[in-house]
């Protein structure tokens, strides 16, 4: 095998890759847009919800409740509060969406609160939305634990006190889907320029002219790989500056992080092109690459954790997970964009990534027939 014929080889598919303007752009709009969108459509604090608020005691201390309601409503802007008089009212409106929960102070809340015979405050809430009814409900209680508070401190605390530290920063969302994105800008490019353009080439004979020459079907495989390679690190870069720039990660221009970056795209380019190889390698009807690439997109790109924690996926769908190169591409790139972890974080998904496409590379080799 001669390294000047592999090289000739992703010279040649590199002039055909410049020469397709929309080629280039189509691989690096999509994942762009999908991290503008879903960024900041997904993951962030819930704000706004309209809340009813029903007084039927009309005393001190529901309207104490009431504007305990109001403060979250100026404050935090979790919900927003409508007053109603009737609470079968509330209720219709609740059932017919025009708010998000009903808050009701009994008429006899005052009283039992002076007795102290457990008064209480009914929260009925609309859960076929979980995201929405989880945010409200941890404000009411928040706000029933602080009506709960004594009015007097013992003298000596005997109480268990929780102090939380946050190590990080809060991370919006598209910071956290930014690594996704990424991974997705690898992939598109991976299908786009070497799935497909290898079936392409395939049917109009290329591949077998190329074998009628010296080259090995060794370096054929190494070069169309290596072609690949390098159209969806420069796919991956770009992405992950540009979203990094849009998202706003801090010092995404030190030079140390670039290193690590490309070096964790670079290898996940390598392995993305060898999965697509592997699975092109033995197709011949073009139209076949077209039909499983959204498929594949499905199973590689949900199941990697890219958009939710895979700690809260079912046995099944983890042990995806496990053996998808998605999962070690964006966990590699979170602990980069995110936690700025250098190469402790990253080294053992990079030599995941490297075996992985050594497999894929090998396969290809074993699978790859001429035509002729």
């Amino acid at each position: 095998m001669k390294l000047a014929r592999i090289l000739a080889l992703i010279e040649r598919d590199m002039r055909k890759f410049f020469r397709s303007p929309a080629l280039m752009l189509s691989s690096l709009i999509f994942p762009l847009v999908q991290l503008v969108v879903l960024g900041y459509a997904f993951g962030g604090k819930i704000k706004g919800a309209t809340i009813a608020v029903v007084d039927e005691d009309h005393s001190v201390e529901s309207r104490r409740v009431e504007e305990m309601f109001e403060g979250i409503s100026a404050g935090p802007e979790t919900f927003r509060v409508i007053h109603y008089n009737s609470l079968a009212r509330a209720i219709d409106d609740l059932r017919e969406g025009f708010v998000r929960g009903v808050v009701d102070i009994p008429h006899d809340f005052s009283r039992r609160y002076y007795q102290q015979d457990r008064p209480r405050v009914v929260f009925t809430e609309d859960n076929s939305d979980q995201f929405i009814s989880s945010a409200i409900l941890e404000r009411v209680q928040q706000m029933t634990d602080a009506l709960n508070a004594k009015d007097v401190e013992p003298r000596l605390e005997q109480q268990v006190e929780l102090n939380i530290v946050e190590i990080y920063p809060y991370v919006e969302y598209i910071k956290y889907l930014l690594s996704g994105s990424t991974a997705m800008a690898i992939f598109i490019t991976a299908m786009i320029g070497g799935g497909i353009t290898y079936i392409d080439d395939k049917m109009r004979g290329l591949h077998e002219g190329y074998l009628l020459t010296p080259i090995k079907k060794t370096e054929l495989i190494g070069g169309l790989i290596g072609a690949g390679t390098i159209k969806a690190f420069m796919a991956g870069m770009s992405l992950a500056i540009i979203g990094g720039l849009i998202a706003g990660i801090p010092r995404i221009w030190d030079p140390v992080r670039l290193v690590y970056l490309a070096a964790v795209i670079a290898t996940a380019s390598l392995a993305m092109i060898s999965l697509m190889f592997l699975v092109m390698v033995r197709v011949d009807d073009p139209l076949v690459p077209r039909a499983i690439f959204g498929v594949l997109n499905m199973l590689l790109f949900f199941p990697s954790g890219a958009v939710y924690p895979t700690e809260a996926f079912p046995p099944w769908l983890r042990w995806i997970s496990v053996i998808d190169p998605f999962t070690y591409t964006v966990h590699a790139l979170r602990n980069l964009t995110l936690k700025d972890t250098g190469l402790a974080g990253i080294y053992m998904d990079i030599l995941i990534l490297g075996g992985f496409s050594a497999i894929m590379v090998a396969s290809s080799i074993t699978l790859f027939k001429r035509q002729l």
